[in-house]
């Protein structure tokens, strides 16, 4: 069998997340009622002029000079015109042959090693409607509006990724640049984050690449890593068996865990693209670049290997931590309250997401502040009180924040470390079993570990169990 090399390309379609519509000023909240936040712009009525959206401009700039793109300048929009239910005017306001950005490229972790995928353009769009297609027997179709004219931010990567792991890392990357930057919340259950795949398939050696095959209809992570592991499978057969490949557009079947032919691939003049005469020219100046630039804050990779160097984490701590910006953000303002950073990363990998996980909450859901962390990180390092009470006071400030030292208050958990309140429940729980005392005189460690047990039970899991420890060893010997 020969041996192939896959290449393979990825469009992101990220939903910006501005107020109003690139286009007009129709809100673009999510859950409206269906064509209610419309207009005679969005719907494409005749005669209506678009005004394009400053917002939408900046933050196409920032995810273009994050991915390291050169700024086109002027950049031009142009009408790509196909027919559809779901696109009122015949055809769709973006952006080809004179892009935002272009000639970018953004770096990839995979399995322990960095790699570079090229970014061959950024451009905005318009989104088109939300075809529904009810389960009855009429069938029949719904349209809703709301979507139409939605800001839409379109990456397109070169096709330098080779296997499905890359396709992940690469889709993650762009995920985590996009909540970084602010600009999209790629809720993909909403439609906010969607994606196409190309792949190719050439002989192992060979430069020139194989007849590309793109596949629509991945709305999940999940999704493409199906479809791009099911065509390089698809393709290598066909390969192998000597049928000849032909470039066209396939859809993913999530149930058949397939992909099928859905038309022979368009190209760009059947979109028939022309100058959108009602838009001039976009033109970005050095200013308004320069200011963009310097507003760019930390991403996350950079993040990662700071928190690694910096503050000694390990890199699956340091991958948990920036993996969620507002996680990030927390562990980033718990260390800069003075809090240990292992300390804190511990607290938010741990007992934070297992809460969240069990709560089906975001992180920005709770009510945790990187103030109250810190101060019951504090609490536990002095002693004044116990992992056990720590836990419980987490919870609180997990649930309604406030201050550690008064949740310990209210809810009576400070730590007991003076040793005479100690001393004389250690002598009673001695009193009380004599057999674990007996059992511990014959070596039975565990014997010491049920007392240690029932003096935290009488304390209320209040007593400081180190001197718990020592002063049993000292009463019953052994210590």
């Amino acid at each position: 069998m020969a041996k192939y090399r896959p290449n393979i390309g990825l469009e992101v379609h990220a939903e910006l997340n501005t107020r109003t519509k690139v286009f007009c000023g129709c809100p673009t909240a999510v859950g409206a009622q269906p064509n209610t936040q419309v207009c005679p712009v969005c719907l494409g009525f005749p005669g209506v002029l678009p005004v394009l959206n400053r917002r939408v401009v900046e933050f196409a700039l920032r995810a273009a000079l994050a991915m390291n793109c050169e700024i086109v300048r002027p950049s031009i929009f142009e009408r790509k015109g196909y027919y559809y239910p779901d696109l009122p005017k015949n055809f769709q306001i973006s952006q080809k042959r004179a892009p935002l950005g272009r000639k970018g490229h953004l770096e990839v972790t995979v399995n322990g090693e960095t790699k570079r995928v090229g970014i061959y353009d950024v451009h905005i769009e318009e989104d088109a409607a939300k075809l529904l297609h009810p389960e009855d027997d009429r069938g029949h179709s719904l349209v809703d509006f709301n979507r139409s004219g939605v800001p839409l931010l379109e990456i397109v990567s070169d096709p330098d990724m080779n296997s499905a792991a890359e396709a992940e890392a690469y889709m993650n990357a762009v995920r985590d640049m996009l909540l970084y930057l602010g600009i999209s919340e790629c809720r993909m259950e909403q439609g906010q984050l969607r994606f196409e795949a190309s792949v190719s398939l050439r002989p192992e050696g060979e430069s020139e690449l194989g007849t590309r095959v793109e596949i629509k209809n991945l709305n999940s992570f999940r999704a493409v890593i199906g479809a791009v592991g099911y065509e390089i499978w698809r393709q290598s057969q066909a390969l192998d068996s000597g049928e000849e490949l032909v470039q066209e557009t396939r859809l993913w079947d999530d149930e058949r865990g397939a992909t099928e032919p859905m038309r022979t691939k368009e190209t760009a003049m059947d979109y028939r693209y022309f100058p959108e005469p009602d838009l001039t020219p976009l033109e970005v100046d050095d200013e308004w670049i320069g200011r963009i630039r310097a507003e760019l804050p930390e991403l996350a990779e950079a993040r990662r290997r700071r928190l690694t160097e910096q503050h000694g984490l390990s890199d699956y701590d340091a991958g948990i931590l920036t993996g969620d910006k507002v996680l990030a953000d927390l562990f980033k303002a718990t260390a800069a309250e003075g809090a240990p950073a292992k300390a804190a990363a511990n607290w938010l990998t741990g007992e934070f997401l297992r809460l969240l996980k069990e709560g089906g909450l975001a992180a920005e859901q709770t009510r945790l502040e990187p103030k109250g962390l810190a101060e019951l990180i504090g609490l536990v390092e002095k002693g004044a009180i116990n992992a056990p009470a720590a836990k419980q006071v987490f919870g609180k400030l997990f649930e309604r924040g406030g201050s550690p030292s008064e949740i310990v208050k209210e809810l009576g958990l400070a730590q007991i470390s003076d040793e005479g309140e100690i001393a004389g429940v250690v002598d009673g729980v001695i009193e009380e079993h004599p057999d674990a005392v007996e059992n511990f005189h014959k070596g039975k460690e565990q014997a010491l570990k049920f007392l240690v047990g029932q003096v935290m039970r009488k304390t209320r899991g209040r007593a400081n169990p180190q001197l718990v420890n020592e002063l049993l060893r000292k009463r019953i010997g052994g210590g």
